[in-house]
């Protein structure tokens, strides 16, 4: 669902930067409010395991492939505010170091996926979870919130390009939406099996945001996140390599309508890495693989360095 430069007219990439920033400002505010600071690991790792799942594309139908957004997964682990900042760390490392997604095209992607999708994705998993019981309850609001906010994040997307003159709205509703319905169900999936695993390991992160604390529960982060970030990396250098290589579902709608070639064939601002291939790599797998290690661990970088200066140090009692 990465927009790339080409597609947007002038006005609305600029009317979505704005709405973007201002968003992200609300976001950071509250991250700062509600987030206790040794929960800031907690974001690096986020970003990172959504970073290196988004490298691994998972075949749809029809020559279309699909990969996790993550934004509900990180809304449901650590609140809506917490979870754009991470997507927008994410976004701005695929976009300056990949050229995943235009530079002027940046602000559209951001308020899809890291606004639209984190706070459509909380909301629905809010009213959701009073439907259900239990961890089942908390695993199936997940998972329903996680196709919702892919398929309404593909819905804005189609309006942006209806807004920019790209597609018409009557074409570009429904062929964003129902690629995206299909597209939202692996996503749907994905979150569900990470949230059973988190569950597993760390509880608190999933019986409700804001529950109080239960005594000895939420010491040794240190070890959770060190395995997170062991298994992201994995992910990327081992599994990234061999994803699926079909179009994305914005870039098949592209294709199959005729405006695959307004995308710019360059990056604005020159990525150093782009297509996710190191540059003098004679393997293309291993050039993936090492471009995969080096944005995940540049992406926890970011996320924490963000989270870091975000959260005071003293609200790491009331966590």
């Amino acid at each position: 669902m990465h927009i790339p430069d080409g597609f947007l007219d002038a006005k609305t990439a600029a009317a979505s930067a704005v709405l973007s920033a201002a968003g992200l400002g609300v976001a950071m505010r509250q991250a700062r409010m509600t987030l206790p600071a040794r929960r800031v690991p907690l974001m690096g790792l986020a970003a990172a395991f959504v970073f290196a799942a988004q490298m691994l594309n998972f075949p749809v139908v029809g020559g279309t492939s699909g990969h996790l957004v993550g934004a509900t997964l990180a809304a449901v682990l650590l609140g809506p505010g917490a979870s754009v900042v991470v997507l927008t760390a994410v976004l701005l490392v695929q976009c300056f170091l990949f050229a995943d997604g235009g530079v002027t095209a940046l602000g559209a992607n951001i308020f899809n996926m890291a606004i639209i999708g984190s706070l459509c994705g909380y909301a629905v998993y809010g009213g959701a979870r009073r439907l259900f019981a239990g961890l089942h309850g908390t695993v199936l609001a997940a998972a329903f919130a996680a196709w919702c906010s892919t398929v309404v994040a593909a819905v804005n997307c189609a309006g942006q390009l209806a807004l920019s003159g790209t597609l018409p709205w009557s074409v570009a509703f429904p062929a964003m939406a129902n690629v995206h319905m299909l597209i939202g169900v692996g996503e749907a999936i994905i979150t569900a099996l990470v949230i059973v695993a988190v569950a597993h390991e760390r509880p608190e992160l999933v019986e409700a945001n804001g529950a109080p604390r239960v005594a000895g529960v939420g010491e040794g982060w240190g070890g959770f996140v060190l395995y997170g970030a062991l298994i992201a990396v994995g992910l990327a250098l081992f599994v990234a390599p061999f994803a699926c290589s079909w179009p994305d579902g914005l870039d098949k709608v592209a294709e199959t309508f005729g405006f695959a070639h307004r995308a710019a064939r360059e990056s604005v601002v020159g990525a150093p890495m782009p297509e996710y291939r190191v540059p003098g790599v004679g393997s293309a797998s291993a050039a993936t693989a090492l471009a995969g290690v080096i944005g995940t661990v540049v992406v926890f970088g970011l996320a924490f360095l963000l989270a870091r200066a975000l959260v005071p140090k003293s609200s790491s009692e009331q966590d």
